[in-house]
């Protein structure tokens, strides 16, 4: 949004002062767009050349619920959930291409919190190179949500990877880091009560923090994935063993963790938050937005980490095992807790 002088003498710009069409008019002059967008922002619909199949997908995210204002800008909840969108047709081999964004809020929000968070959408979608096609604006009585719909497709026209595609006798592996975000998370609780790490450790768990409120995974990895031969595939969004499990449910066999692997993981967090914390956050931390997926024995791409082997299901059922025993964890349930 546009740095718009304050109205009312010093006090800062609300939402309700700028009413609806000044609310547009400081997003659409911070947006940019492709020449893939035949029709943006302004009609009742936007029009978007596609190279066919059109892969759909959303996310909210609640102020209170998704995210503390104490713990996260608005332009961290910007790029947060954008990210997590894109992290998700990334996950089915697919890749961006248009982006709906949803805010709803009091009219007493300032407007100076709506300009960054556009700030960090857009950061994000200049980034990627996936634009900001249209959204919606709606007041509420205090609470402050924020909801996105990517568009994608599928690179040379392929099909999705799905999570039902691993057989027995498969490599299970990730792109990119595991319990990174947990981490940060945790750091951000103990900082609640003072706490905060050794001097020694102090710029690594800042990095923690930092990629917990804004998550940064290498989303060029689905695609990647993809022609290497994943089998099935998701984003880390809910833990390594919640989502595992559902590559496990859906495909109907089990998968083994690596306790040497993981270990070695959980290492890097084990000197500021204790090994317990350290390995929990490896097996359960979610919001990584890693990709986790399936392939044929030693056909992972260059960069991804092993964790694990599937194998078929025992008289126990499908689902994910850890040091000889059924796991369970990890992840957020927005009515069971």
């Amino acid at each position: 949004m546009s740095d718009a002088a304050p109205t009312g003498g010093d006090a800062p710009q609300t939402l309700g002062g700028l009413g609806e069409a000044g609310i547009l008019d400081d997003i659409f002059a911070s947006l940019t767009t492709t020449d893939a967008v035949l029709v943006g922002p302004g009609d009742d619909t936007a029009l978007l050349a596609t190279s066919g199949r059109v892969l759909a997908t959303t996310d909210t995210m609640v102020r209170g619920r998704d995210w503390l204002d104490e713990w996260s800008s608005a332009h961290d909840v910007g790029m947060k959930v954008v990210v997590q969108n894109l992290a998700d047709l990334a996950a089915m081999g697919g890749v961006g291409t248009g982006l709906l964004v949803t805010l709803v809020a009091p009219g007493s929000l300032p407007a100076q919190w709506a300009r960054e968070l556009t700030a960090g959408v857009a950061e994000v979608s200049a980034a990627t190179g996936v634009p900001v096609i249209g959204g919606d604006l709606s007041s509420s009585d205090g609470a402050v949500m924020v909801s996105v719909t990517a568009l994608g497709e599928l690179p040379g026209g392929g099909d999705p990877v799905l999570r039902s595609g691993a057989s027995a006798g498969q490599d299970v592996a990730v792109s990119g880091s595991l319990g990174r975000s947990a981490a940060g998370l945790e750091i951000l609780r103990r900082g609640d009560v003072g706490w905060w790490p050794p001097t020694e450790h102090a710029a690594t768990a800042a990095e923690w923090v930092a990629y917990h409120c804004r998550p940064d995974p290498d989303l060029t990895q689905g695609p990647v994935a993809a022609s290497a031969g994943a089998t099935a595939m998701l984003d880390v969004s809910d833990g390594l063993v919640r989502d595992g499990t559902r590559i496990a449910t859906a495909s109907g066999l089990r998968i083994d963790l690596d306790e040497e692997v993981l270990a070695r993981l959980a290492g890097a967090y084990e000197p500021v938050l204790g090994g317990r914390m350290a390995l929990d956050c490896v097996l359960s931390g979610g919001e990584e937005h890693s990709l986790l997926a399936t392939f044929p024995v030693g056909a992972a791409p260059a960069g991804w980490t092993v964790v694990g082997r599937t194998s078929a299901t025992g008289p126990a059922g499908p689902g994910v095992w850890w040091r000889g025993e059924r796991a369970t964890g990890g992840g957020w349930d927005h009515f069971g807790g």
